[in-house]
């Protein structure tokens, strides 16, 4: 399998703040890969070096083989969905449908047409009048029926209500099901999502932490819980990524699975299996560092 998008080593500074340091990793064709992280992350800078809008200090950003930095052959082959994607004055859905299908030669006008039906896209009206969930669904209506062999989504469900979001998910599976393309998305409705990622990239303060797949990722840690006394003796040694303390209860997500047999050693720690969002929630609150280091390691029960 040929990787679509690949960054090795990139580095980006915007007035003496490091956006991304030494970031590296690999994207394979028809994956949908999540990008996830704080507010601030780096997230919306990955997506911009990827799409061309940008060019990083160091290393290199590749779409296939190629730069994509102002390169219009490649940047045919790729749409680039902003949370904050900006139409003309006047604009109405008219133009848009008019318009899209000009840079995007995969363009398909059936599922477009469903897409405004079900969305309840208003026909009539100014773009700039549309509400946030209007918006994005003008934004995931052409996300998706531009099928672009590479497609970025930074946040596309702003503003949507929980009914809307999962007929965008549908919308999702069901046509890259039958249309596989590479797809790129940044997120934090991760719970809402999880099903749909076959890769998971998780950023902070512009390193990346995790580099994986779902399964792998939950599989390597796990939550653990107890008396604090109790928790702290178990916790010897092993790497911690988060911890809460409560009165005398602590709890704590290790990078480690734990095995059975230890576990047995361990009557007075509750051992549970942590989601992705758990996982993810705790490298942000996790000292970058010891994060970073942790996801290093094995993740060997001792």
């Amino acid at each position: 399998m040929t990787n679509s998008i690949s960054l090795n080593s990139v580095g980006r500074t915007f007035k003496g703040t490091v956006a991304l340091d030494n970031v590296s990793f690999t994207v394979p064709e028809n994956t949908i890969c999540g990008l996830l992280g704080r507010n601030g992350a780096g997230k919306t800078t990955i997506m911009s070096l990827v799409a061309g809008h940008d060019r990083p200090d160091s290393g290199t950003a590749r779409i296939g083989d190629s730069n994509p930095f102002n390169d219009q052959k490649t940047l045919e082959k790729l749409c680039f969905i902003r949370d904050n994607q900006r139409y003309p004055d006047n604009y109405r859905l008219k133009h848009v449908l008019r318009v899209a299908p000009e840079f995007f030669p995969n363009w398909d006008h059936q599922l477009a047409a469903d897409i405004i039906r079900d969305f309840r896209i208003p026909a009539k009206q100014d773009i700039a009048k549309f509400s946030r969930g209007q918006l994005s669904a003008v934004a995931i209506l052409i996300g998706l029926a531009c099928r672009a062999p590479i497609t970025l989504f930074d946040e596309p469900y702003l503003g949507l209500d929980a009914t809307a979001r999962h007929l965008f998910y549908d919308y999702l599976i069901r046509d890259f099901s039958e249309h596989p393309r590479t797809i790129l998305m940044s997120t934090h409705l991760i719970d809402e999502m999880e099903s749909l990622l076959e890769q998971v990239i998780i950023v902070d303060q512009g390193r990346i932490l995790v580099d994986s797949d779902v399964d792998t990722i939950k599989g390597s840690a796990t939550t653990v819980s107890g008396l604090t006394a109790d928790l702290d003796a178990f916790l010897v040694g092993r790497h911690v990524i988060s911890r809460r303390s409560i009165g005398g209860l602590s709890t704590a997500l290790i990078h480690e699975s734990v095995s059975a047999p230890i576990r047995a050693e361990h009557p007075l720690i509750h051992f549970e299996s942590p989601s992705l969002q758990d996982v993810v929630a705790a490298y942000g609150e996790a000292d970058t560092s010891l994060a970073f280091a942790a996801t290093n390691t094995s993740g060997e029960s001792r």
